[in-house]
């Protein structure tokens, strides 16, 4: 006889296994409006399913709460119904077994918490406040707004230029989006219940590349105003073309040489090849936007000065400036801010690093456009210092893979600590404190020094890229209000006691991406004309092409290829390779069309004018 016996497991099980991953997709596609007091109560039924019903405060306590959710959501509760769920979930939170019964009512406690005035507004008024005023997912969690199901009907039909033109109006920036976006609209991709999110950015790189060059839709009449925009990055310049459609003529000063900002003079060609960022601006200059190279506001030209001469202006510098590690010899020879170094690279002053090694402190996307960029200069190796764990890092997950793959060395949960230089002052190295992780907060790990002793990591060269900064001294001098180095505005980008005047992008809402910038221009860009005494429309006349009524079979997703990192590391040509036509319009096929099928079809599904 036999003891024991090996378990294959159930059909039962395996087909629990996959609902659990459905469920989990399911979870992920989940839109933004939904009625968070309805999502508890489902929640809080699964947490229910899964209880072993051994402690009481789980096998009741839960029911419970599910049954008093339930009465807020009939409309059958009142105030004192609040607070015995509040009640009743701390006592669950402290008496519990285990993790199945505290953790899902400290859900509940932190959505009494967290989102109180919706459980209010159904007790006193039967409602909810959440209303999907944009039921379609990736339009809404594009901060541009996009079109995003049109332009892919529009790809997938091989009506390339028409999705250049409608990803226009939301969006002057096709083709470098394409390139770069960090596209959080596949975040909550409805597809993500059948199996995968659309490449959406890959997608608007098939538009870019095969719709040659595509010209802007022409200004409307001349309003006779004049508007002066500062920073010639994207934020500025899409101000500016927006503005310029409207009717006003619209100039852009830039201090630096050539225009893009941090396109051009922050992210490496590699990523973002410049000819391919010079068809956006070529774009943007044909509505007749005017410019001006080589003028500092504050040394060059003051804000006065284009008060006087302009009806309106609009700060869009962005975060050009740096932040210190605040520890002693960060001023010697060898030690570099990111911004800088890769502003070097992008005015094609590449040092030569050949044999020597680079450190450079920081987690985020610069922190890797400039391991990566180094590494192209010749540098023998290249290491990234970081005081978190790989998963902490901020840089995009497909940043970190690459700079691993051109072989760069990873050296996380060590914290900077001092900078050791030679005898002439130049860097040749740096101390750091091994850390470990400890208590989350706000749902990061905090780190904590392991007390073994600090390791010391040579180098020749040390960029720090632990954040960027906005230079607003002279705005600061100029009556614009500043806070924390931000430039403080109203919602709608404008200032109580300077009229006129607005401000939007990077400085005033702090270091963001591209496409956020761009979002940012958008609503200055409507505020500004409606100051003006205007209330000019942007559209699009593109006819979106009728949704497709075949069945979705589960497919896989189609992913942008890469060259091989041992070519791509000895030259800044573009990295990634695009799709072929066919693969774009397998891709395109897999899009749910959001905006036709559903709730999309009735509200906010397309929004064809702003």
């Amino acid at each position: 006889m036999s003891r024991l016996e090996m378990v294959s497991p159930t059909r039962a099980k395996i087909v629990m296994e996959g609902l659990y991953k459905d469920l989990e997709r399911r979870i992920e596609a989940s839109q933004p409006g939904l009625c968070p007091v309805d999502l508890a109560r489902a929640f809080l039924e699964l947490c229910y399913a899964q209880t072993c019903g051994k402690c009481v405060p789980c096998r009741i306590g839960l029911k419970q709460l599910m049954l008093l959710i339930q009465d807020v959501l009939d409309g059958k509760a009142t105030m004192d119904t609040l607070k015995l769920m509040e009640e009743t979930a701390l006592a669950v939170m402290e008496a519990a077994d285990c993790a199945i019964g505290y953790e899902a009512a400290n859900m509940v406690y932190k959505g009494l918490t967290g989102y109180r005035d919706e459980y209010i507004e159904h007790v006193k008024h039967g409602r909810c406040t959440c209303v999907a005023s944009q039921p379609v997912p990736c339009v809404t969690l594009c901060p541009a707004h996009v079109d995003i199901p049109g332009y892919i009907a529009l790809v997938r039909e091989g009506r390339y230029a028409d999705a250049i033109r409608l990803i226009r109006k939301d969006n002057p920036f096709p083709t470098s989006c394409a390139f770069i976006c960090e596209h959080p609209c596949e975040s909550m991709c409805r597809r993500n219940m059948v199996d995968d999110a659309i490449n959406i950015r890959g997608l608007k790189r098939v538009a870019a590349d095969f719709a040659g060059e595509v010209d802007p839709p022409a200004p409307a009449p001349s309003t006779g105003k004049k508007i002066a925009v500062i920073g010639g990055g994207p934020g500025g310049l899409s101000a500016a073309y927006y503005l310029q459609l409207m009717g006003h003529q619209t100039t852009v000063y830039e201090m630096l040489p050539e225009l893009g900002g941090m396109l051009r003079y922050g992210i490496p060609n590699y990523r973002l090849p410049k000819e391919r960022l010079e068809d956006d601006i070529r774009s943007i200059l044909k509505t007749g936007v005017q410019v001006k190279h080589g003028l500092k506001i504050g040394k060059d030209i003051t804000i006065q000065e284009l008060q006087k001469e302009y009806d309106a202006i609009l700060i869009a510098i962005g975060a050009s400036a740096d932040k210190k590690l605040r520890l002693d010899h960060e001023d010697a020879d060898g030690v570099l801010s990111a911004v800088e170094f890769l502003r070097s690279a992008g005015l094609g002053e590449l040092p030569d690093l050949t044999g020597k090694q680079v450190v450079v402190v920081g987690g985020g996307n610069v922190s890797m456009d400039a391991v990566r960029t180094a590494k192209r200069m010749g540098a023998e190796k290249v290491s990234i210092l970081y005081r978190r764990r790989r998963h902490d890092m901020t840089a995009l997950p497909e940043e970190i893979e690459g700079a691993v793959a051109e072989g760069i060395e990873l050296l996380t949960l060590k914290a900077p600590s001092s900078i050791d230089v030679d005898e002439n002052g130049r860097v040749r190295g740096i101390w750091a404190t091994p850390q470990m992780v400890s208590a989350i907060k706000d749902g990061r790990a905090g780190i904590q020094p392991t007390g073994e002793p600090d390791v010391y990591i040579p180098c020749d060269v040390l960029i720090r890229a632990i954040g960027q900064d906005i230079e607003t001294s002279h705005f600061e001098e100029a009556g614009v209000p500043v806070q924390r180095g931000k430039i403080i505005t109203r919602s709608t980008g404008d200032f109580e006691n300077m009229p006129g005047v607005f401000a939007g992008g990077d400085c005033a809402s702090g270091p963001a991406s591209v496409i956020k910038a761009i979002a940012a221009a958008k609503v200055v860009a409507a505020n500004i004309d409606e100051y003006l005494g205007f209330r000019h429309e942007i559209s699009c006349d593109v006819e979106i092409p009728d949704a497709n009524l075949e069945d979705r079979t589960p497919c896989g997703r189609v992913n942008l290829t890469e060259r091989e990192a041992c070519q791509r590391v000895h030259d800044f040509e573009g990295v990634e390779n695009c799709m072929t036509e066919k693969e774009a319009r397998q891709e395109a096929d897999r899009c749910l069309r959001c905006d036709h099928f559903g709730y999309g079809i009735f509200k906010g599904g397309r929004d064809t004018i702003w």
